[in-house]
């Protein structure tokens, strides 16, 4: 089959946010995003579409709202279009008890106890994947940046394959998983990839073996609409866009920001080597496996493997190589802040040590990491 790839700016910018919705006094989550849309349409009716607001909008369950930007061209215009969304939540949650945090999970509330949204595609979802899908009880970010060639479409999915740890490794925010701590940095990153069609990308040489793919996947009812196909990195012919959905939530708009920069100078710099005839390497898929379990094992402890010649490295030590190759990148991208705001990431910690660290701090009182995001989603960074 043909399947036509949007036209859309080389490293324009989307960015989608999910965010957690918790009671304001107990910080459990709470299924209060059909009151909580209700009151944004309220708060802001000229946005609103059939009912639908363009730039807060429903996931699997009532404890979620996804903040969606539009089409921006540099990461200082995403996280203000982010901001705006973010703000405008907050006032509609202050009407219902709500609070907002993210996290790749949250500490404590039980995955079993959680609301499905009500439509359709949802409904199906639980239903085929049982047990698995109601555990998904995860948040993530997903970045998404233009390419001006389908051609480039499955040479950049590798090149981004290859920095998979990289971009795990520095949002891994989901140590505990109903209330206990798994040893992981990223219990999302594990629990994600049990749904169908998920995790990591199958990669192909040409744009026709993705539609040989897709062809095959519909042919045998794996899934219906081209959105079905979960990948952790994965093309958007639609938009026209790749999209990086490795990240668990990140918890301030500093980090959010952070990781969108890293993703586009990343895709920019891959269009940059196919535009002057060059190839993107690719790494066996064990090597690629292997390392998307060290990172979500270890996040910024993890050593991983850089290439086919299965040489290892700390990932902090290959970040910091990174963040200098890209720093001309990012100049030309407007963008020099917030790459450079990655190195603040690596310096005082991820998500998931920082968790951890609150808890020791309160005798392991999960209470305590629930008002320790909540508060940092609302200051936007940390200190």
């Amino acid at each position: 089959m043909k399947i036509e790839f949007a036209e859309s700016a080389q490293s324009s910018l989307g960015v989608e946010w999910e965010l957690a919705l918790v009671d304001a006094e107990t910080g459990e989550l709470t299924p209060k995003a059909d009151e909580l849309l209700s009151t944004v349409h309220e708060l802001d009716p000229d946005l609103a579409v059939d009912g639908e607001h363009p730039h807060v909008t429903r996931e699997l369950l009532l404890n979620t709202v996804e903040l969606v930007t539009g089409v921006c061209h540099t990461v200082a215009e995403a996280k203000d279009d982010l901001n705006r969304s973010l703000q405008l939540v907050r006032r509609a949650g202050e009407q219902h008890g709500v609070e907002l945090l993210c996290s790749g999970t949250h500490p404590f509330s039980h995955s079993r106890a959680q609301a499905v949204t009500n439509k359709e595609r949802y409904a199906k979802l639980i239903d085929r994947t049982q047990w698995w899908g109601s555990q998904m009880v995860i948040y993530g970010v997903h970045v998404h940046v233009g390419l001006d060639s389908v051609a480039k479409a499955m040479p950049v999915l590798d090149g981004l394959v290859n920095y998979f740890p990289h971009l795990q490794a520095l949002s891994a925010s989901s140590p505990f998983w109903n209330g206990e701590d798994t040893g992981y940095a990223s219990q999302r990153t594990l629990m994600f990839q049990q749904l169908p069609t998920a995790g990591l990308p199958f990669q192909f040489p040409e744009w026709s073996g993705y539609e040989d793919y897709v062809q095959d996947m519909l042919t045998t009812g794996v899934i219906d609409a081209l959105n079905e196909i979960r990948w952790d990195i994965r093309p958007v012919p639609g938009l026209g866009t790749m999209e990086m959905r490795v990240c668990d939530g990140l918890s301030t708009l500093e980090e959010v920001g952070a990781i969108a920069a890293l993703t586009q100078c990343l895709v920019q710099s891959f269009s940059d080597t196919l535009d002057a005839g060059g190839t993107i390497p690719t790494m066996p898929p064990w090597h690629v496996q292997e390392n998307k379990w060290r990172a979500a094992r270890y996040g910024l402890d993890a050593i991983i493997i850089l290439d086919a010649q299965s040489n290892e490295r700390l990932v902090t030590d290959d970040l910091y190589d990174l963040l200098n190759r890209l720093e001309p990148v990012a100049a030309r991208l407007g963008c020099s802040k917030e790459l450079a705001d990655v190195e603040k990431i690596i310096r005082r910690g991820a998500g998931y040590q920082r968790q951890r660290r609150v808890a020791a701090e309160h005798q392991g009182n999960l209470r305590a990491v629930v008002r320790d995001l909540v508060a940092l989603l609302r200051d936007g960074h940390q200190d």
